[in-house]
């Protein structure tokens, strides 16, 4: 289910005590505040607990929903990409260098819960409801000043985010980048675990293997035992190393590792292996 939405800022506020949505995915982005009540927010498989005062980004490749156990006062803040294009002109050079939007497509934010200290928390809820009144009375998508309060949202983000030293300039990686990576370094293990990978490219470790497996359709373990394995079969094959260059090259900490290995995942000896295919 994709929700859809045409004007380029909507301004959405309920109170429930059953959220009215499955889980679902959106064309547009969403600033989510919890002015009361607590439950569990769902996003991308991964499960935070909210309360009043927390703030929630959800961007376009985003599914989720909100599990609800106290009654909750929710205000839905969305917008598309052309409400920031529209208003680029009105951009302050300091944030040019980092979008709103790449804030938003910034999964790091999404896994790790923003805290807000004061007076920011006093500062994010007061800005959340002059946003509201002034939705009551005028058009929010072509006013200027609820476009700098949008802004000062993001301000308070990027605050919140330093203080968890979660960076904001980057947005999750490209599939290439990912790949290659994976493939230089495909002979060192230690850089392929995925804390390594994952704080290589500013990825939470507890979001990648998600991550990885929603844009690659395998888990990351499949991906790189099954590289791994075409790389040392064509060793094998070929002939020109023995088992103890091989197993070196890969990180193996011996040639019976290495053999162990082999033969657990392809259910034959790398010998047997080299017969059957010659054959």
């Amino acid at each position: 289910m994709k929700r859809k939405q045409f004007e380029p800022l909507e301004i959405d506020t309920f109170e429930t005590s059953v959220f009215p949505f499955p889980k679902h995915s959106h064309t547009y982005y969403e600033l989510v505040y919890i002015f009361k009540g607590c439950g569990n927010h769902h996003i991308n498989q991964i499960v935070i607990p909210y309360k009043a005062g927390d703030l929630y980004l959800v961007s376009p490749d985003d599914e989720h929903y909100f599990e609800i156990k106290k009654n909750t006062k929710f205000c839905f803040i969305k917008f598309n990409d052309s409400f920031f294009e529209n208003n680029k002109h009105l951009f302050p050079d300091t944030l040019m260098a980092t979008s709103p939007i790449h804030i938003m497509r910034n999964n790091l934010l999404k896994e790790e819960k923003l805290v807000f200290d004061e007076p920011c928390k006093t500062i994010l809820r007061n800005t959340v409801e002059n946003i509201i009144n002034y939705n009551e009375f005028h058009k929010v998508s072509s006013s200027p000043m609820i476009f700098f309060q949008i802004l000062s949202l993001f301000g308070l983000i990027r605050e919140a985010s330093s203080k968890l030293n979660l960076p904001t300039e980057k947005s999750t990686p490209q599939k290439e980048d990912l790949i290659s990576y994976i493939h230089r370094n495909i002979y060192n293990p230690e850089l392929i675990r995925i804390n390594t990978i994952a704080r290589h490219f500013n990825i939470s470790h507890t979001y990648f293997s998600a991550y990885f497996k929603r844009n690659f359709e395998m888990s990351y373990r499949k991906y790189i035992t099954d590289y791994k394995l075409k790389l040392i079969e064509k060793r094998i094959f070929s002939g020109q190393m023995t088992m103890k260059q091989i197993a070196y090259e890969f990180g193996f900490t011996d040639e019976s590792h290495l053999t162990n290995y082999f033969k657990k995942q392809n259910s034959v000896s790398p010998t047997d292996f080299k017969f059957l295919n010659v054959l």
